[in-house]
């Protein structure tokens, strides 16, 4: 119903009320996490990731006749593995599932085997550790008949932190990422700070829908977001 119009019934007859369209940040997934890699590619840590407004609702719909812990942290298990090749839960908890008028929080802590490949003496570790933003939803040989629709507007963030294993240092990283439309916008940047490797990123819905002749800058959007989910960080033995 948002950014679109309505029909006000009145005694008299009724008119078309053109109904506004919620701030991109009213609904936001805002993940966090302090993560450790060490000389073997093991990756370990913790997370944290507040939901409001919409993705808060379709969590707590999700999870409505969840009886048991197990069954709350199953969208856990469904991110992790989407992201990670392998993993194990440690501790993990869900806050306000049945207080609406807080934002819906997960908790939870993670070992990932193997997270960082060798190569060489090299490390390559991937800064982007949970999480797609990326769609193949144009990346088919028809043409698409009907123009993209959101499910509303959204603000995301990543901040990722992964302590460095010692006697390692970052050699090179991947370029920073400024993808912005005005329907949405998309933006990361890896970095170093002291021994930690920091990804941070903004995704942003800004519209609704995307017309048909929009749909090569959205195929663009859509596939450097793609590539900058993929990309590696390398690490080098200090020294070296």
């Amino acid at each position: 119903m948002q950014a679109n119009y309505g029909l006000l019934v009145t005694p008299d007859g009724g008119e078309l009320v053109e109904l506004p369209q919620l701030p991109s940040a009213a609904n936001a997934v805002n993940r966090s996490a302090k993560l450790t890699l060490d000389d073997k590619g093991t990756l370990q840590g913790d997370v944290k990731e507040v939901r409001v407004g919409d993705p808060a609702a379709n969590q707590r719909w999700a999870l409505r006749s969840a009886t048991k812990a197990a069954d709350e942290i199953k969208p856990i298990e469904t991110t992790l593995a989407h992201s990670l090749a392998t993993f194990q839960i440690g501790k993990a908890t869900v806050t306000s599932l049945h207080q609406t008028d807080f934002p819906f929080e997960y908790h939870y802590s993670f070992v990932s085997a193997d997270y960082a490949k060798h190569a060489g003496n090299l490390l390559l570790v991937r800064p982007r550790v949970l999480g797609s933003k990326s769609s193949a939803i144009l990346e088919t040989t028809e043409p698409r008949q009907y123009a993209v629709e959101f499910e509303g507007p959204e603000r995301d963030t990543d901040i990722f932190e992964i302590t460095l294993p010692p006697g390692y240092d970052v050699d090179d990283l991947p370029l920073p990422v400024n993808a912005d439309y005005d329907f949405a916008s998309y933006h990361s940047k890896a970095e170093k700070d002291g021994n930690v490797l920091r990804y941070t990123r903004v995704f942003e819905v800004k519209q609704l829908s995307v017309p048909l002749n929009r749909m090569d800058d959205l195929k663009k959007f859509y596939r450097s977001i793609a590539t900058d989910e993929r990309n590696s960080a390398v690490l080098k033995p200090v020294g070296h």
